[in-house]
């Protein structure tokens, strides 16, 4: 089972994923936890050029060419096999932040941006995307926290200083992708304790499981 996690900086994917890996892992499924940019050796060069404060001139188009190459890497070198084996996937980041990213928020096609994912990568789609959606002003600022607190690597905050008005089209568009596949995505309330939007998680996951017998 392929299940990605979304959310604007700040949202609570990483540490969450950790905890799920964790609680899955006792009931007894194969997990993996991997993320998007930098899951592989190729992967966390491109994620040094992506992510890196200093990179503020990159042009949008060589931005997304940059996920997608990394995205390619990512889907032969762990992703297809992890498939193929049976595992649960929990990936951080996927294609629909790409579209929010890259899309909705610096303006890029739609069209194009879906275009070359179905080419390139066979449209490999997620079972299941989590959403964990919060007020572009609270990621921030819970982000901004983790990077004095030393949680975070305080090179990798290209992203984190962009205007409020780029995070807000962020959600925009992630609220916008969801809404056109509720099926496949679940929002969930991020803006809640740690505690309770693990408990939330793990409740939709297993619902899911237990209705395809996994």
């Amino acid at each position: 089972m392929f299940i990605t996690f979304e959310g604007i900086e700040g949202s609570g994917k990483t540490s969450q994923i950790q905890s799920i890996k964790a609680h899955l892992t006792q009931q007894g499924h194969d997990v993996i936890a991997t993320r998007e940019p930098g899951s592989s050796d190729i992967g966390t060069q491109i994620r040094s050029i992506l992510l890196d404060s200093r990179n503020k001139g990159l042009d949008p188009l060589a931005e997304l060419l940059l996920y997608m190459a990394d995205r390619a890497q990512h889907l032969n070198e762990t992703i297809k096999p992890a498939m193929t084996a049976g595992k649960v996937i929990l990936c951080d980041r996927y294609f629909d932040a790409t579209l929010a990213y890259q899309g909705y928020a610096r303006g890029l096609d739609i069209n194009l941006i879906s275009k070359l994912h179905k080419m390139a990568f066979s449209d490999v789609r997620p079972d299941m995307t989590l959403l964990l959606d919060l007020p572009a002003e609270i990621g921030l600022a819970r982000a901004w926290q983790q990077i004095e607190n030393g949680q975070r690597t305080g090179k990798e905050t290209r992203f984190e200083e962009e205007a409020l008005a780029f995070h807000t089209k962020v959600r925009s568009g992630y609220l916008t992708l969801a809404a056109q596949e509720p099926q496949r995505f679940k929002i969930i309330d991020a803006s809640a304790s740690k505690e309770q939007v693990q408990r939330e998680i793990i409740a939709v996951i297993e619902n899911v499981m237990d209705k395809n017998n996994l």
